[in-house]
């Protein structure tokens, strides 16, 4: 390999290393904008906060920007730093970011916590209807279509104190913060470890990413894809993954 070669692959490796260190600064940026926003307009007597916890379960690990612990409920914040136009809708896969005449496709923050409520809930021992889940962007950004009533850009404590509904009684929220509290003390799960389970997870072709059921073989019955096949979640309809399969041979 020449100078001239070498001098260009550096220069590649170099722009993605810089690519991947700017997004987990935005990251780590907008999570803390989300921090600081819980610590002003949310009482920390009453709602109990903890921040980038890893939960395992049987199908991998989740990770949790934010997790709120009240008598109203839990809240799951997950957090998204985007600027520009936001295109999605709730059971679209891909959600689009539209910035200077450009798309960039990302994944649908409402699939991530979906995965995010069942394993807390089986974490926990809880019922999935006291935990509530919130999609915050922190960014300059604007919703051009219309988006479920949990996903916000602004007034997150606001959104949050609208459920005034107490469900848990004292002794069970100082259960459910010990159980965090001890979780976090004694794990020794890293955002590395995630981040491979994020992988391992994705590849899998037996196994749902989403909510952790069977994946099971179908093929399309109708409509201009009819006879091809694709994996498609057992927990259907409530769960609505699927993944493209090679063609029969």
């Amino acid at each position: 390999m020449n100078r001239s070669s070498l001098i260009l692959v550096s220069s590649a490796i170099c722009g993605t290393l810089c690519v991947n260190e700017m997004r987990r600064i935005k990251g780590w940026l907008s999570e803390k904008m989300t921090a600081f926003n819980m610590w002003l307009s949310l009482d920390a007597k009453v709602y109990r906060r903890f921040h980038d916890v890893i939960i395992p379960s049987k199908n991998g690990t989740t990770q949790i920007d934010h997790l709120l612990v009240s008598p109203y409920g839990l809240f799951i914040v997950e957090t998204k730093n985007r600027k520009g136009w936001i295109f999605g809708s709730e059971g679209q896969q891909k959600w689009t970011q539209s910035l200077y005449g450009e798309n960039y496709p990302f994944q649908n923050p409402i699939r991530q916590t979906f995965r995010q409520k069942k394993i807390l809930s089986a974490f926990l021992g809880l019922d999935e209807s006291i935990i509530h889940t919130v999609i915050y962007f922190v960014g300059d950004c604007e919703f051009k279509t219309q988006l479920p009533a949990n996903v916000i850009n602004s007034k997150l404590g606001r959104f949050i104190k609208k459920h005034n509904n107490r469900v848990l009684p004292h002794e069970e929220i100082s259960r459910i913060v010990a159980t965090l509290e001890q979780h976090i003390a004694e794990s020794s799960l890293t955002n590395r470890d995630h981040v491979r389970s994020l992988r391992k997870r994705h590849s899998s072709t037996t196994v749902c990413p989403k909510c952790g059921s069977k994946l099971v073989l179908r093929t399309v019955k109708k409509g201009p894809n009819v006879g091809s096949r694709f994996l498609g979640c057992e927990n259907y309809p409530t769960c609505r993954f699927t993944r493209d399969v090679g063609p029969q041979r």
